[in-house]
């Protein structure tokens, strides 16, 4: 095993999903039905953890899953939503167990997968930190050694004897972050719960990371949206799909791959919903130079085919632009306007809507859509349609000598100002 740290031999995670029960079309049938079921949901718990047969109701989180983690290397784990990220990293924690497979852990483990982790409402931070070093197996002179520089990075000095439950969730990540980094594990997880920090928490926590792997010699496990992040601290990644690895290598090749294949899906994505509500059968992104290929300042054309099959009195439809390096960061968001979508009301058919942006400002960059249907309050949202036609904004002739996008902002307003004189 050499210096690894953390050997995973072939790891499985399966379910069993609940699914909906059919019901008889005659009053004979659910009466029979309702006798029925006392039996039916007892054999249905009897199986509930005997798998035998594969059938709709089971479901793999993690498929034969296999990588070496080496001393003080930090590996990035990137994927879509229900990739089996977190599955995996609640396995490693020894929160769930696997189905099968085998894990090899050498060194103490210390892990940060939700806001407030293992943190007792009732007791005080101060005492937080007092019970997670003891089941990190530290003692009580280790840890008052680390205290005030533990309560000192969190930033929440002045609630250190204030009961948990009192604070918010970014100061629950600040404590949790702050203890996790603080407490001497050889082993180090994180899952994507940075993102609830602010901008500057996220930079020290950044900073924090490098410097236990760099300076300290400790292993860490990164799962994270934001590719920026993960490019920065992380030599080397991991990217899930589906449950299982697709790719294991240098950090710049998987976040690559990783954008590169989602445009692919998703520029094939169709849409063919058959349905009894307003719906989004189709969209056209229509970029500058045409193939996803956007050019700074220049018109972006959207056409979005709408059914309603039947009729409504109000409708909205909204999109936001995404920075795909960082996909919690919205760059640009767009509503209709109240007499937008006025000639639809009362209305049923198909119908084309087409919007225009005729000078998009986004810097040089990657970006995707996310587009809703709903009410004019977001109560009922008819569609909501994530992770939509990928682009690549590019600067043109005049504009490349400005760089890259991460350092100079991603979107510019037209500004209007004036001048005044005075003595």
């Amino acid at each position: 095993m050499s210096n690894s740290v953390i050997r995973v031999q072939n790891l499985s995670k399966r379910y069993r999903l609940g699914l909906k029960e059919k019901q008889s079309d005659t009053l004979f049938g659910q009466i029979a039905q309702v006798i029925q079921s006392p039996w039916k949901n007892l054999k249905q718990l009897r199986a509930l953890n005997r798998f035998g047969v594969e059938d709709e109701s089971v479901f793999w989180a993690l498929k034969d899953v296999s990588f070496d983690v080496k001393e003080g290397e930090v590996l990035g784990i990137i994927g879509k939503n229900g990739a089996g990220k977190s599955t995996l990293l609640k396995i490693l924690s020894q929160i769930t167990e696997p189905t099968s497979g085998k894990i090899e852990i050498l060194g103490r483990v210390a892990s940060l997968l939700e806001v407030g982790t293992g943190f007792h409402p009732e007791l005080s931070g101060r005492e937080n930190i007092y019970m997670n070093g003891t089941i990190l197996g530290m003692t009580r002179r280790e840890i008052d050694y680390k205290l005030d520089e533990i309560i000192d990075f969190s930033g929440v000095e002045k609630f250190i004897d204030t009961p948990v439950k009192f604070y918010s969730s970014g100061m629950k990540v600040r404590l949790g972050f702050s203890v996790a980094a603080h407490l001497d594990p050889e082993i180090l997880i994180i899952d994507e719960v940075l993102a609830v920090g602010d901008a500057e928490f996220q930079r020290k926590c950044l900073g924090k990371m490098d410097e236990v792997s760099k300076g300290q010699g400790r292993t860490i496990l990164f799962v994270s949206h934001n590719m920026d992040a993960v490019k920065q601290i992380a030599p080397k990644s991991l990217l899930l799909k589906n449950g299982k690895i697709e790719m294991y290598k240098e950090t710049d090749s998987v976040i690559s791959t990783y954008l590169q294949k989602s445009k692919l899906d998703l520029n094939d994505y169709l849409f063919t919903r058959h349905t009894d509500r307003p719906s989004i059968e189709n969209i056209e992104i229509s970029t500058s130079n045409g193939e996803g290929i956007q050019i700074f300042g220049m018109p972006l054309k959207i056409k979005v085919l709408l059914n309603l099959p039947v009729y409504i009195n109000s409708l909205e439809i909204s999109f936001q632009i995404f920075d795909q390096f960082n996909e919690s960061a919205v760059v640009y968001n767009w509503f209709s306007s109240a007499d937008f979508l006025k000639p639809l009301i009362n209305k049923i058919g198909k119908f084309s809507i087409d919007i225009i942006l005729p000078n998009l400002r986004l810097y040089k960059g990657d970006y995707f859509f996310k587009f809703h249907l709903s009410d004019p309050r977001g109560k009922i949202v008819f569609e909501s349609i994530p992770y939509f036609s990928p682009f690549e904004v590019l600067m043109g002739e005049l504009l490349n000598e400005w760089g890259y996008r991460k350092n100079v902002g991603v979107y510019i307003e037209n500004c209007q100002f004036s001048i005044s004189s005075f003595t």
